[in-house]
């Protein structure tokens, strides 16, 4: 039965989902704004964090070295990712680019799913965070709360990343103009693997993140990617505030119309993606170009 109360608490459902889809897409928007590779990875990476964090909880049963073990093993993956393969693709087509980035996520899938097998794997919600809180006019997890919480810290360190310190302002105007970057004197090959790194972080951390929330299994990254995909349209290519708009504005489409019908929650989705394209080619706050 629909009512208010059930119309909030998927509100809510929303934002959490919405700020995890922000924080990928964070990531994803970043690689292809500034390195113009559109990363079909990505998914892949979020389950690798996923499964890293797994790993470390399981090792140590602390939540805290969970994140940071998964967001780390994704770093280091990225920036030998970027420096033993995209590196070379830099200059290509896209669809090469398309396609080896493809091949390379289910390369990725298959090696997890050859270690750890395919069943699902958990990690437990942290002591600190679990249970239920009172919001006055309704329940909720308490883990999902803090979600919200974590996820807004990290998209605040990408954000003072990106808008101020010298390593953003490269990426932005990278974003704008790679060429002239390069011309200026700057290495572009280590801010280059530094921004790949970064955005397969991104991934990582979003991927242990949610595993106290959702089972980890070797193909959790397959609806992520797509789910991304269509938040970096809506928000706009290469625009880290319209990732997190988009993001939010995803995740509230597909929790909401869930409520009514899950099936049509992908559709309504894609829906909105359409809509958008129509009316802002560029996304809500895109540009022209490549950002």
């Amino acid at each position: 039965m629909i009512n208010w109360a059930n119309l909030v608490s998927q509100m809510f459902n929303g934002l959490v989902l919405g700020a995890l889809l922000a924080l990928i897409s964070s990531g994803l928007t970043i690689i292809y704004g500034t390195l113009g590779v559109l990363n079909l990875a990505h998914g892949a990476l979020f389950t690798l964090g996923g499964y890293a964090g797994w790993v470390v909880f399981n090792a140590t049963g602390s939540y805290g070295l969970a994140v940071l073990g998964g967001a780390s093993v994704v770093l280091v993956a990225g920036v030998v990712i970027e420096r033993g393969l995209i590196r070379f693709f830099y200059d290509r087509p896209p669809e090469d680019q398309i396609l080896v980035t493809f091949g390379l996520g289910i390369v990725i899938v298959e090696l997890i799913r050859l270690a750890f097998g395919s069943l699902s794997r958990t990690v437990d919600t942290p002591s600190w965070a679990s249970g239920i809180t009172s919001l006055g006019f309704m329940i909720y997890p308490t883990y999902r709360l803090a979600i919200v919480g974590i996820v807004a810290a990290a998209l605040l360190v990408l954000y003072v990343v990106l808008y101020r310190t010298r390593l953003g302002m490269i990426v932005r105007a990278g974003i704008e103009d790679a060429g002239m970057v390069g011309a200026l004197g700057i290495n572009v090959d280590r801010v280059f693997m530094a921004v790949f790194g970064i955005g397969a972080m991104a991934a990582g951390f979003a991927g242990i993140v949610n595993a106290p929330v959702a089972p980890i299994t070797p193909d959790i990254g397959d609806d992520i990617l797509v789910e991304t995909f269509v938040v970096v349209v809506i928000g706009g290519v290469g625009s880290f505030p319209g990732a997190v708009l988009g993001g939010l504005i995803a995740g509230e489409i597909l929790s909401i119309t869930s409520m009514f019908d899950p099936a049509y929650s992908q559709v309504m989705l894609f829906a909105a993606m359409t809509i958008v394209l129509v009316a802002r080619p560029h996304g809500l706050l895109g540009s022209q170009g490549r950002a």
